[in-house]
């Protein structure tokens, strides 16, 4: 009758199959509220035609393009922040790749794009973040911990090194050649 048999303070008279509905019921829920979830975190319509998977139309300068695409794989999508604005389909990723288009046809250089970039967005937009005061542990970090990393793991061994080595005692040694013979330990013995 119970729905947690084995617990004697449960007093909570519940019918199997009741149970079972509930639990039921309960995952049926759980899912419709995952999956509604993940289906609202998507964004249905497109963007451009761009986003929607069809493919982009023949542009008329592919000299421009290629300088657009060039810089755009340097450009860190501030959406999706593991890819470049060149492979990210997040609207402003699209958005950053009109910006430096409009900026090329303008007859900007690439540095001046940059500039223009990092002056509206900050150093973030950059795929590779310039070695700068503020950057110095971004750039340094790994290497430091590595050579951290190194030095404690070297003190460790050295320390160990000099550890005075403790030797078996004989009735120690004895015990262990019983155990490893199979016979049973003195302590055990005495324990039963």
């Amino acid at each position: 009758m119970c729905c947690c048999p084995g617990l004697r303070s449960c007093r909570v008279p519940v019918e199997r199959p009741t149970f079972q509905r509930l639990r039921a019921l309960s995952l049926s829920i759980l899912f419709a509220v995952v999956a509604g979830g993940a289906l609202a975190a998507t964004d249905p319509q497109p963007v451009e035609a761009e986003s929607s998977g069809q493919a982009q139309p023949l542009v008329a300068d592919p000299v421009l393009e290629a300088r657009v695409q060039s810089l755009a794989h340097k450009l860190r999508c501030l959406v999706c922040q593991n890819e470049s604005i060149a492979e990210s389909r997040a609207p402003l990723a699209i958005d950053l790749r009109n910006q430096v288009r409009e900026q090329f046809a303008a007859g900007k250089n690439e540095d001046e794009v940059i500039e223009f970039l990092v002056t509206r967005y900050g150093d973030f937009v950059l795929y590779l973040p310039p070695f700068k005061p503020v950057t110095v542990l971004l750039w340094l970090g790994p290497v430091l911990f590595l050579v951290a990393g190194g030095g404690w793991l070297l003190l460790r061994l050295r320390s160990r090194a000099r550890e005075p080595k403790q030797h078996l005692s004989d009735a120690e040694r004895a015990r262990a050649q019983a155990l490893l013979a199979g016979a049973p330990a003195e302590n055990e013995e005495s324990g039963s």
